[in-house]
């Protein structure tokens, strides 16, 4: 191992978590990264241990590291208690949630080319949790905006998009019907277009006019900039258009502390079976080597991602995959090939 390494939140979640956790750092071992792991826990699994879904222990752990690998976490449906995802996010104001998707050679689907980035506001709009019983049978949900939310997620978009030379920026909105909500936050990105980043192509869209028309033609698109809830259904959506949240990752951000997870769900059915696809978890390991290097200068880490990256890129185009993308490999094995390549 590196000898500077950065101590490292694991969180392995529930379900097929603890196996794709595994695996990912298994892979990043192999691929020297300066890492040092420690696992806390969230979701089920806390419960298990400690009786509460989300400890104090973890949320300090996280605080205190300023970066998190995380499994997925298990949300119960219309009851239960409150999403971990959700409750990580605003109490450690992770306020940008990043969601590269790109093709991948051996990933067959019916789109090529396909290389966007979503960029979600991750701590209000509908998702803020402000919810009320007003008489029996009626109840209300309350979406919140803020200025000072709406234009820390566009700068935040603004400078991913001229740091990497990307082509544009489209914003998905609905401020036609919703005027005072989703107009805040259309004026307010307007606003950090023309006073901070003029020079990056900047659009606005309608959110069901642009759906329709990424399903078109997702070459249409570079990075995508919206609130809470649309990220949240585009962020899957887009994922559909290169093989499913299975080769996705994800990152979410904010000023003191980054977590980086698999977006998909815990797949109890297959838990324990060795059948569960690792690739999301790893890719999203590798956002997080890019990260150290970015925010703390590491080369060590952005050659572990390279050699992270390039072993994934080899295995999915020589046909060593998982049965979800077509392959005939258990996680175990899939995680040997790409250990293999590093």
């Amino acid at each position: 191992m590196s000898h500077n390494q950065h101590p490292l939140v694991v969180i392995p979640g529930d379900g097929i978590g603890p196996e794709v956790t595994d695996a990912a750092l298994r892979v990043l071992e192999a691929a020297d990264a300066p890492l040092a792991p420690e696992e806390h826990h969230a979701g089920l699994a806390a419960i298990d241990e400690v009786g509460e879904v989300l400890p104090d222990s973890t949320l300090n752990a996280i605080r205190n590291r300023g970066l998190a690998l995380k499994g997925p976490c298990t949300t119960p449906v219309g009851k239960g208690f409150r999403s971990v995802n959700v409750q990580l996010r605003q109490k450690l104001e992770l306020y940008a949630a990043i969601r590269p998707v790109r093709s991948l050679d051996g990933v067959k689907t019916r789109y090529g080319g396909v290389d966007l980035v979503v960029f979600r506001e991750n701590t209000e709009g509908l998702y803020a949790g402000v919810e009320n019983n007003i008489i029996p049978g009626v109840v209300t949900t309350m979406k919140v905006v803020t200025e000072k939310a709406s234009m820390r997620i566009a700068r935040a978009a603004f400078a991913y998009a001229k740091a990497r030379n990307r082509k544009k920026v489209t914003v998905f909105h609905k401020a036609n019907i919703m005027k005072v909500s989703d107009g805040l936050f259309l004026e307010r990105v307007d606003k950090v277009h023309t006073e901070e980043f003029p020079e990056v192509p900047y659009e606005t869209m309608i959110i069901d006019a642009g759906c329709m028309r990424l399903v078109q033609d997702p070459t249409n698109f570079d990075v995508l900039l919206m609130e809470n809830f649309y990220g949240d259904i585009v962020s899957d959506l887009t994922a559909g258009l290169v093989g499913g949240l299975g080769v996705t990752p994800g990152a979410n951000i904010g000023q003191d502390a980054a977590i980086f997870e698999a977006v998909h769900g815990s797949a109890p059915d297959i838990a324990g079976q060795n059948k569960a696809n690792p690739l999301a978890l790893i890719m999203s390991s590798v956002m997080l080597l890019n990260h150290l290097h970015e925010t703390r200068g590491d080369t060590n880490a952005k050659a572990s991602a390279e050699r992270i990256k390039s072993a994934y890129n080899a295995a999915l185009a020589e046909g060593d995959k998982t049965a979800d993308l077509g392959g005939a490999l258990s996680t175990s094995a899939f995680t040997d090939a790409l250990i293999k390549r590093v």
